[in-house]
């Protein structure tokens, strides 16, 4: 998701810095959109990386205008075997690197700049035997709301988009490792929650990019404060 929304702003014509842990295809994703985007190392798990990869794009760029946070990672299984170290792995990707990676840059952001958090469907519901990753979203999702408040009077806005299944690697990394042998067979059962019965699909990357590019627009000024679900009506109810 993050890539295809790198993809977008820098075919408007934006300068666009992509953070990533420093050993990842980072350089050549930014090699691939041209001389407007930049690779930014960051472990957004610890604050003080937050605060260099901010000062960093600032060096490059000179201003932050519009900042996603799109780094996250999945975790399933009964609550009983959650060790202490996956749970710090979750809340550290999804919710504190958020956080931070926030915190480092409110000092630089402008009137009119706009932050967006790629949450997700659970974040809004519950998802039976992945409760730490429901945690860190729902957590992200308060804390987009809580920031919404509190930075309106500075005319900034902060949104959560909050995507079902999205077909990039992520679901190729679920089906792989909780999939029982089964890879195909996990992706079945995914669909089977989909109210579009046998016409179900995933959503796509590009999709969700969309979501994210109509949110900073200046057109969606009186958006804020929202978690805006792109789940083909999985939330909406059963």
């Amino acid at each position: 998701m993050g890539t295809a929304i790198a993809r977008r702003f820098a075919a408007r014509g934006n300068l666009v810095a992509l953070a990533d842990l420093a050993g990842s295809n980072l350089e050549a994703q930014a090699r691939a959109l041209g001389d407007r985007a930049a690779a930014v190392p960051v472990d957004i798990r610890r604050p003080e990386s937050c605060d260099a990869a901010v000062a960093a794009v600032l060096e490059w760029a000179g201003r932050i205008d519009i900042l996603v946070n799109a780094a996250g990672v999945w975790l399933e299984g009964p609550a009983a075997d959650v060790a202490e170290a996956d749970w710090d792995r979750v809340m550290d990707v999804n919710l504190k690197g958020a956080f931070f990676l926030i915190r480092a840059a409110l000092p630089h952001l402008p009137r009119g700049a706009s932050i967006v958090n790629i949450a997700s469907d659970a974040g809004l519901v519950g998802n039976s035997g992945a409760a730490v990753y429901c945690a860190s979203k729902g957590g992200l999702v308060l804390l987009t709301k809580a920031l919404a408040l509190e930075l309106a009077p500075r005319g900034i806005r902060v949104n959560a988009v909050c995507p079902g299944d999205v077909d990039t690697p992520m679901i190729e990394f679920q089906a792989a490792r909780y999939g029982n042998g089964d890879p195909e067979g996990y992706r079945r059962a995914l669909l089977a929650h989909y109210p579009q019965a046998a016409t179900a699909r995933f959503i796509t990357a590009d999709e969700v990019a969309r979501m994210v590019d109509y949110l900073c627009e200046p057109d969606a000024a009186p958006v804020t404060g929202a978690a805006l679900a792109i789940d083909f009506g999985v939330t909406a109810g059963y």
